[in-house]
């Protein structure tokens, strides 16, 4: 059900956000973006004439954690909704329904953190009707935790037969994933990058099924590199993954899938923003130095690739960007899909790092689309029915 179906006026609406962000050593908000991501289905809530409810996760802590209350997010939440916000010093029992049923329409409560009961993560029932007690509606927003069958989740879905849809935020990642993986123009192209192959390899035999291109940059490349029989110095590998990187290669051959490796490496002599560095073909890095971005003739010849590709997904940076003299590899990438963007390409980015770097390219607003979720992401693109989402047919 969509949010427009749902008769919200004078209703408490309970909506699960992911306000799992990064906090200062102040304990103030360093990225608000997933904050603002949810505002326009708070506000559309609100607007309509329900009072919200919302409950979230913050970090991985192991019983009550006061650095990982969610009380630091409430004036960064007020000051982006324009409204005060009242903060439940638990998520159920009667300190939060003392708040939560006296919500007049209008107004705001924000349930401490649902981590800091093992139950949340464990799926526990009873815990999934606690925390129903503090909606009369359930809208799930959360994207980011669509992967995980926990009680805020996926759960608590039961205790709402009929009073439950998918917030705007969701919604709009589940419509941008189909775009890409259902019904995408020609040519579809997939970057994948980031540090280890391992973490990448289900969503790579995914999608070699289907894509046209696929390019392959980061740590990750040189376990490729290796498969093909390249000389990669001490650059980042697994080589317990090379059979499968193998096989992802002759898989892609057989299916007629263009398979782009960086040609050429920004090499250094240690992970250091001090290092020596120069530059050199990928498949003769010698030992001693290691691959810490594409080269320039890399960087070139994928941006070029980019820009004639119709769908674009990236997930993974093409090197350690957050170094300035590995950055060249990523940041051109970043405005090729820009560029690609501007001339009708539609472009999908998602996962933290690949998020990161077209912020830090300040080039987000120039995308299609940035997606809130990383191993949410993946999983969906890899075929796996996702709990949360799962949960709302039933």
């Amino acid at each position: 059900m969509s949010l427009s179906n749902l008769h919200i006026k004078g209703k408490r609406v309970l909506v699960r956000v992911d306000f799992n962000v990064p906090l200062d050593e102040n304990f103030k908000v360093q990225d608000d973006t997933r904050i603002r991501k949810a505002l326009p289905t708070l506000k559309y809530l609100l607007e309509g004439g329900a009072s919200v409810v919302l409950m979230s996760h913050l970090g991985r802590p192991k019983g009550v954690i006061q650095e990982l209350s969610l009380c630091h997010i409430v004036p960064k939440l007020e000051e982006l909704l324009g409204l005060s916000v009242k903060f439940a010093k638990d998520c159920v029992g009667d300190t939060a329904l003392d708040i939560t049923q006296s919500l007049k329409p209008g107004e705001v409560a924000l349930l401490e953190n649902l981590r800091f009961h093992n139950e949340e993560k464990e799926g526990d029932e009873f815990f999934a009707g606690q925390l129903a007690e503090s909606g009369d509606i359930y809208v799930n927003d959360a994207f980011g935790t669509a992967h995980r069958a926990h009680a805020s989740t996926s759960i608590i879905a039961r205790f709402f037969p009929v009073d439950k849809a998918f917030g705007l935020l969701l919604q709009g990642e589940i419509d941008a994933l189909s775009k890409v993986m259902s019904d995408p123009a020609s040519p579809l192209l997939a970057i994948i990058g980031g540090a280890k192959v391992s973490s990448k390899l289900a969503i790579l035999e995914s999608l070699v099924n289907k894509v046209d291109r696929l390019m392959i940059g980061g740590g990750m490349a040189y376990t490729f590199v290796l498969a093909r029989g390249g000389n990669v110095g001490n650059s980042l590998v697994e080589e317990n993954m090379v059979p499968r990187a193998r096989d992802i290669l002759k898989k892609a051959e057989e299916k007629g899938v263009e398979v782009f490796l960086p040609v050429d490496s920004v090499i250094a002599d240690k992970f250091s923003d001090d290092a020596k560095t120069q530059s050199c073909s990928t498949d003769d890095i010698p030992d001693g130095w290691m691959g810490l971005d594409i080269g320039p003739d890399s960087a070139n010849k994928f941006a070029e690739v980019v820009r004639k590709s119709k769908t674009i997904l990236w997930n993974g940076p093409m090197g350690v960007f957050e170094i300035e003299k590995f950055s060249n590899g990523t940041f051109t990438v970043a405005n090729a899909l820009k560029e690609a963007t501007d001339i009708g390409g539609y472009t999908l980015i998602g996962g933290g790092d690949s998020v990161a770097a077209i912020n830090a390219a300040n080039l987000s607003d120039q995308v299609s689309y940035v997606s809130t979720g990383g191993g949410a992401m993946l999983e969906y693109l890899e075929g796996k029915v996702l709990p949360a989402i799962a949960a709302m047919a039933e």
